[in-house]
């Protein structure tokens, strides 16, 4: 019976040689990747940007520009789904060769409210930043006032410690 051995590293360790004596001998990172590449087959953008409803070729069913109010927006498209799975439920029920027209609406609303949810997240992203870095001012404020408690209690137990000596 045979075993196979670890493979032999790769090439480029021989660029790290010197580098427990000289840390700055080894190659630099490679810079980060820019615009678009390819991974497992599937193209991929280094841009965060959210592509629109009409780019996807979903019908947008709430106000196009800025000011859109997310939650009103939301609940619309929450009661419209629930029309639309209502009308679904009649649909099975009365003409069941019909519902593909039904489904493909649901999956609209269900699209839009994606869409809304998922340009929200940079809004999240910011506020979920804000809460961590809050708590961590927080956290640090408690400490150095354990430490100034801290330092007045062993400044209280080294002034007890030197009037005893003083006493004696």
């Amino acid at each position: 019976m045979s075993s196979a051995s670890y493979p032999p590293p790769p090439p480029f360790y021989r660029l790290y040689k010197n580098y427990s004596q000289d840390p700055n001998s080894a190659p630099s990172p490679p810079p980060p990747i820019e615009g678009s590449y390819i991974c497992f087959g599937a193209t991929h953008t280094t841009d965060n940007v959210l592509p629109s409803l009409e780019e996807q070729g979903v019908r947008q069913l709430y106000p196009k520009g800025p000011n859109v109010d997310y939650k009103k927006e939301l609940r619309s498209l929450v009661g419209e789904l629930l029309l639309h799975l209502l009308e679904l439920a009649d649909i099975l029920i009365q003409r069941p060769s019909q519902f593909a027209r039904r489904v493909e609406e649901i999956s609209t609303v269900f699209k839009n409210m994606h869409h809304l949810l998922n340009s929200m997240r940079p809004h999240q992203a910011r506020a979920t930043l804000i809460h961590i870095m809050e708590l961590q001012i927080q956290r640090r404020k408690e400490a150095v006032e354990d430490i100034k408690r801290r330092r007045g209690e062993s400044q209280k137990l080294l002034n007890e410690s030197l009037a005893a000596l003083d006493g004696n």
